[in-house]
């Protein structure tokens, strides 16, 4: 862990967001700039800098739970797919120097973009974070 990081800050809870599901490995929560509602991030607990760095097994648990993710966003939310991005480096696009993935509900016509400038409506976070995080548990994958 690392205290400039705004992840380790999260999974330390030093800093606030709006959980959807976690396992011994992972936390996922809904990202506070969503590209679209329901944006989630699934990050390791042990600080990985980028896939060059996380381990083989951190990253197969990070894809392993972004599979769940998925079918929970299409099953609650009723969109039309899921686009999965992992960013590894500036050069990227990366700007949160913690191995994470993206999981965000697309529906026909969406803005491509994964990443936005307009923060989400604490209310609205909070509401899609319980709705999702039902969800999620209900379908499995506890570790």
């Amino acid at each position: 862990m690392t205290d400039e990081c705004i992840f380790c800050q999260i999974l330390a809870d030093k800093a606030p967001c709006h959980p959807v599901h976690e396992t011994r490995y992972t936390k996922t929560f809904l990202d506070l700039f969503p590209a679209t509602p329901g944006h989630c991030l699934i990050v390791t607990k042990d600080h990985y800098t980028d896939i060059f760095d996380a381990t083989p097994e951190a990253v197969a648990m990070v894809g392993h739970v972004s599979t769940l993710i998925a079918h929970t966003l299409r099953d609650e939310l009723q969109c039309d797919g899921a686009g999965i991005f992992q960013l590894n480096g500036a050069a990227a696009g990366q700007s949160v120097f913690h191995y994470h993935m993206h999981v965000i509900p697309r529906n026909a016509g969406d803005d491509p973009s994964i990443h936005s400038r307009t923060p989400g409506s604490p209310a609205e976070l909070e509401a899609m974070a319980e709705r999702l995080s039902k969800r999620a548990y209900s379908m499995g994958v506890e570790d």
